[in-house]
């Protein structure tokens, strides 16, 4: 798909200050940003959400191992609707129990996609 007149893909292409002198101040690099095939995410700019990043970093995706259900551990104690992430290091248990157990739980992978910060804008009119 072409862009409407005046606007450019951000696509990751070089532009020179003759060009675009305004887009060269926001973009020093005088590159845009290759936003093609990520997921774009609203910079955090101070709200302690997503700290430690820079305007325009890149973040790499990330999976978490989880554990949903209830577990028996077989001393008549039981762990009802627990939901906690699973260490996958083989031998780690968050609890200790001696004997055999059972659960209805189930596993999932929570993932985080690769993604960038971006600045959303608006106009001031």
């Amino acid at each position: 798909a072409t862009p409407p007149a005046g606007w450019l893909k951000c696509d990751g292409r070089a532009f020179t200050k003759e060009q675009y002198p305004v887009l060269a101040r926001v973009y020093p690099t005088l590159r845009l940003p290759d936003l093609r095939g990520e997921f774009i995410r609203g910079w955090d700019d101070g709200r302690k959400v997503d700290t430690g990043r820079d305007l325009l970093s890149r973040q790499d995706g990330t999976s978490f191992s989880h554990y949903a259900g209830n577990f028996d551990i077989g001393s008549g104690h039981s762990i009802n609707n627990y939901d906690q992430i699973v260490d996958n290091q083989p031998g780690f248990s968050r609890f200790s129990f001696a004997g055999p157990s059972r659960g209805d739980g189930v596993n999932y992978v929570t993932i985080r996609p690769r993604n960038i910060a971006f600045n959303y804008i608006v106009r001031a009119a």
